[in-house]
């Protein structure tokens, strides 16, 4: 099985000379298996392995002339192996090379971004264990809705990603295939166990039936793959800009020493980093639509997916691989304000609990109609005055004759919100116990 991609950086994968490196790869591999029958001489294997060897500036200059470039590889190769070289490329066509080798790099791409994502489920995690119990004022629409915690804030999260995941993983097993199926599919000048032999060797599956080209749905699943996650990295990106905001500030990302905010104003301490996320997931994201393109491809195969695939690919894999690290840094090391959350609950003077109300007035007999108008009257007031949502509540005739002060104040509690924390995280699979 060839490994030589194991360790390679993302950034490595996509260089012009690991493209033609994991080209040789399959060519080598396909030589091996001609060997072992006995198409090959031991001596000409030996030869080609030995002087097999990439010149990426050479392959240049020769395509300047050919216009193929695959044709000016196999000629690059060619001349520093000499008479052996015969034996190169026999039975290919050039899709059978170029579409295991893509295969091969985006295998190896999809094992590190799968790495970076159990990271940030990790990080996801240990937030969410950690603030499982911090009350927090939950937000719809951007406004204050009812209690929450931090802690079910970040368990969403981490089952997001781990949703992300479950669906990577079989997109990635539907990309990590090969096929040296020739001209049409039909495998007529290389056969089944040479298509086997090889995708073994270099650690693939070989496609059940293929055309000249391994068809580009997988590609498109693998491309939507990666945009469902540059969502999630927007979303969670906007949620903490959002929250970082001077007159929210309960949350902030990591603002290191010596950094500095703005040229013009020394105090600002920007969500730089979040900014950036949510940018770069637009093109992620962007790139997915051409990926669903590719698919259509006329009859056995024609080239219009290929110059999309040598700029949407790697810079699908090169994003993603960065943005799941930076997101991943950013949550290991946020700020988190636990007492400024605490304070921003009542900031509306206790509107949070106007459902609690509500329900409260339709138990003692009210109409919900009835309730509803009380309650919204006496949240109005509370909006556009200074006085407690609790003393508005009490100047309406249907709350007054049932309620006292005292009532209404015990009542208004945020714990009720969170009993039943311990038994989300549970059926998350996580354990969490409410201080003492």
């Amino acid at each position: 099985m060839i490994d030589r991609y194991s360790l390679s950086p993302m950034k490595d994968l996509w260089t012009e000379e690991a493209k033609f490196q994991s080209w040789l790869d399959v060519e080598l591999a396909v030589c091996d298996y001609w060997a072992s029958i006995g198409r090959i001489t031991a001596n000409d294997l030996k030869t080609i392995h030995e002087k097999s060897k990439i010149n990426v500036p050479r392959i240049e200059e020769i395509e300047t002339e050919v216009r193929h470039d695959v044709i000016a590889f196999t000629t690059q190769l060619a001349e520093e192996i000499g008479p052996a070289s015969r034996f190169v490329h026999m039975g290919l066509t050039s899709s059978d090379v170029v579409d295991t080798a893509l295969a091969l790099r985006l295998k190896r791409a999809g094992e590190m971004i799968r790495e970076d994502l159990h990271r940030l489920i990790d990080a996801a995690t240990a937030l969410a264990a950690k603030h499982a119990f911090d009350e927090m004022v939950g937000r719809t629409h951007g406004m204050h809705a009812e209690p929450t915690t931090f802690g079910l804030k970040a368990l969403v999260w981490r089952e997001e990603f781990k949703r992300h995941a479950d669906r990577f993983d079989l997109a990635l097993r539907d990309m990590s295939v090969g096929k040296i199926s020739g001209a049409v599919g039909t495998l007529a000048h290389t056969g089944l166990e040479l298509e086997e032999a090889v995708c073994r060797t270099l650690g693939l599956s070989p496609a059940p039936v293929s055309t000249q080209v391994l068809q580009r749905d997988r590609h498109a699943a693998f491309a939507c793959a990666l945009a469902n996650m540059a969502a999630t990295v927007e979303k969670i990106a906007t949620e903490i800009r959002h929250l970082q905001r001077p007159e929210i500030r309960e949350l902030e990302e990591p603002f290191r020493r010596g950094q500095k905010g703005s040229s013009a104003m020394p105090h600002k301490r920007n969500p730089v980093q979040c900014e950036q996320l949510t940018g770069l997931a637009r093109v992620v994201r962007g790139n997915a639509i051409p990926a669903l393109e590719n698919v259509a491809l006329w009859s056995e195969r024609d080239i219009s997916h290929s110059s999309v695939e040598r700029v949407a690919l790697p810079d699908q894999c090169i994003l993603a691989n960065y943005m799941l690290t930076k997101l991943g840094n950013i949550l290991e090391n946020l700020t988190v304000n636990t007492e400024r959350m605490k304070k921003n609950l009542f900031v509306t003077r206790g509107l949070i609990f106007s459902q609690k109300m509500l329900l409260f007035l339709v138990e003692k007999g009210l109409t919900r109609e009835d309730a509803y108008k009380a309650v919204q009257s006496a949240a109005m007031r509370t909006w556009h005055g200074e006085r407690q949502f609790v003393d508005e509540l009490l100047d309406e005739e249907a709350v007054a004759r049932t309620f006292t002060r005292e009532q209404l104040v015990e009542a208004f509690d945020v714990q009720p919100y969170l009993q039943h924390v311990e038994a989300l995280f549970a059926r998350c699979g996580l354990d969490v116990r409410r201080p003492a």
